[in-house]
């Protein structure tokens, strides 16, 4: 006679054991038609479930997280059904969910083609509309083996004898397609509402470009039609701001295939790089942190006593040279613990600070690359903490009220805050990662700030807070962070004199507010779409004439700004004045300064707007006025 207890804290009573569907449905026809699972003491289960013993229980629906989750993650067995139906030697291999939707890789000896996808699309409408129940079934792992390989799924078989055998395999059916899955699923295809095809990639099995070649069908799955409307929109927003394409109309950067991963750097985009890095040096300086520079080349045996070796081996670049062997460096830390260990540190020197603008190469597989967004070389906004324990809650605070400075500057105000746990492994005893984890969440509690909890998310070496942002049109991006590291400095041999006169080992906090500068100014770029504030904007100011009368001014005007610290070009270009105009709004320049028979008579300019607003004429001090405050407001202004 199990008692279930719901969310609210109210019981119920069965007199025998009950699914969850059959507990949705004693709640209320309501929450039956709209259950899709349920959640069993945390843990998500089908509503074919059966309970029989006390226990607590969430009814989830398509208003929940999880239940969105379920519904994408069904859609994808909902796509492999209508792959299956319209091709039947294609073989599924994985299909799992993934942010805003879901994929499916098939093996099949054709690349599918549009055409294709829309139909395999109509295919899931029309499975969908039939509302087909799903099933769960329980098999032995080796009859599964041998029934994946009797219906002709290679693929399907041999992710499953890679799993134990004692474990029972989970298989889902809907009409005659059956796949393997942990789950839970809809109950019937007819709960997934929304759903979108949105592309085709290649991708290699089990992701080893040692492997063959399969297709990646991807898709979007939503509570709702009008979800599925605005995220279409967000998408066809986000092709717009596409940082690879702005960033070559813009003449910013440029990759090629000799160098895969790599940025080639042009003026402008190079302009806007190091003025990101001297704002970030700037701002270091005035929180106390000491700018350093280590070697990009180490020998390997300091990332094998680091752990690095051992944990990062297949992302590290490496060489050999004088018998020797070294790994170009793809992080930053084990080197500044070095800097730290040069002269034994008395407990009155901590906090030190130590920053490092760092250079860093990964080894990234070619098929995750992607503009500037993910490349194999980067460079990090890297700094590291040596503290006490006792200074682990005032430093992240302090950082905290660093990073939000810097995003308000660069025109982010909405911040998202995550604290991961101890993970099952770890180092560390339970008393120091107690004290850790009260310092992050009494750092985040003293600002007053929501932040989500992420239990056993946390690093080996110790726990840590993530900051996300969102862009203009809603999208997240994961950008700072700040960890606390019980275990590197001990493995790298750094102490400290305590006020005791004992030897103390360090606390390491690992911090990043931007991330890779790569990453972040492609994010930059689709969130300005190009047009960014005065402050960041690699041009400032164009200058350009009317008529070749005007050309001895538009140079003293160009040399009075610059010499004021602002970076301008001029235009003395013998074409219209329209012409010019339309050009430079183009390159997304803030300010069109025109000049004429009359500016250059009364030493003053007619100044317009990339957006076209006319400012009309002005004298050089009011223009230098404006770019000042445009400056000082940085990406708080709309400069």
């Amino acid at each position: 006679m199990p008692v279930i207890t719901l969310p609210d804290g109210s019981q119920r009573s069965f007199d025998a054991p009950v699914s969850v569907a059959q507990v949705a449905e004693n709640i209320g026809p309501g929450l039956a038609k709209a259950a899709l699972a349920g959640k069993l003491d945390g843990q998500l289960v089908d509503t074919s479930h059966v309970i029989t013993d006390d226990t607590e229980l969430a009814i989830v629906t398509s208003r929940d997280e999880e239940g969105l989750d379920v519904i994408r993650h069904s859609c994808a067995h909902l796509l492999a059904q209508a792959v299956k139906e319209l091709f039947p030697s294609a073989q599924v291999t994985i299909g799992p969910v993934i942010d805003d939707g879901f994929y499916y890789d098939f093996a099949f000896e054709r690349a599918f083609t549009p055409e294709d996808l829309e139909a395999i699309e109509a295919k899931m409408e029309a499975l969908a509309k039939a509302d087909i129940p799903v099933t769960r079934q329980l098999m032995g792992r080796d009859d599964a083996v041998q029934f994946f390989k009797d219906m002709g799924e290679d693929y399907k078989a041999e992710i499953i004898a890679s799993i134990p055998a004692n474990e029972p395999i989970s298989l889902y059916r809907q009409d005659d397609f059956i796949d393997l899955c942990r789950g839970p699923h809809v109950p019937s295809t007819g709960k997934i509402p929304a759903f979108k095809l949105t592309k085709v990639a290649g991708a290699y099995w089990r992701g080893d470009s040692r492997n063959e070649m399969l297709q990646r069908i991807y898709g979007t799955a939503w509570a709702n039609k009008k979800d599925l409307t605005a995220y279409l929109r967000r998408i066809e927003e986000a092709e717009k701001r596409d940082h690879r394409k702005i960033g070559k109309k813009l003449g910013f950067f440029h990759m090629q295939e000799e160098a895969p991963g790599m940025v080639f750097w042009h003026p402008r985009g190079w302009t806007l790089y190091k003025t990101i890095e001297q704002y970030m040096r700037g701002q270091q300086q005035r929180h106390g942190y000491k700018e350093i520079r280590t070697p990009q080349i180490v020998d390997l045996s300091l990332w094998q006593k680091s752990g690095h070796a051992d944990k990062f081996a297949a992302g590290m670049f490496t060489l050999e040279a004088e018998e020797r062997d070294f790994a170009i460096k793809p992080m930053n830390c084990p080197c500044h613990v070095q800097i730290f260990n040069q002269g034994l540190k008395s407990y009155r020197e901590l906090p030190l600070r130590l920053a490092e603008f760092g250079s860093c190469h990964r080894n990234e597989p070619s098929g995750s690359l992607h503009g500037i967004m993910r490349v194999r070389g980067f460079t990090q906004d890297d700094a590291h903490i040596f503290c006490t324990e006792e200074q682990i809650q005032p430093e992240v605070a302090s950082f905290i009220d660093f990073l939000h400075e810097v995003y308000r500057d660069f025109g982010f105000d909405e911040v998202i805050y995550r604290l991961s746990t101890r993970p099952e492994e770890r180092v560390g005893s339970d008393e120091i990662w107690d004290k850790a984890e009260k310092a992050l969440a009494d750092a985040l509690d003293s600002k007053g700030l929501p932040w989500e909890l992420l239990p056993g998310e946390g690093a080996f070496y110790g726990p840590k807070i993530e900051f996300s942002l969102k862009d203009c049109i809603g999208r997240v991006w994961q950008l700072g962070t700040i960890q606390v590291d019980f275990s590197m400095p001990g493995r790298l041999d750094a102490q400290y004199v305590a006020e005791d006169g004992s030897r103390q080992v360090p606390v390491m906090l690992h911090r990043a507010i931007l991330g890779s500068f790569e990453r972040f100014i492609g994010i930059l770029i689709e969130h300005y779409e190009g047009a960014f504030p005065t402050w960041l904007a690699p041009e400032q100011v164009v200058v350009m004439n009317i008529t070749d009368n005007q050309a001895d001014y538009v140079r003293q005007v160009t040399e009075t700004l610059q010499n004021k610290g602002f970076r301008v070009i001029n235009d003395l270009r013998n074409e219209k004045i329209g012409f010019k105009i339309r050009e430079h709004t183009i390159q997304r320049i803030p300010y069109l300064v025109v000049v004429g028979d009359r500016e250059a008579e009364t030493q003053t300019v007619a100044v317009r707007t990339r957006s076209g607003e006319d400012l009309g004429t002005l004298t050089l001090d009011a223009l230098i006025e404006r770019l000042q405050s445009d400056e000082q407001g940085r990406g708080r202004s709309n400069g």
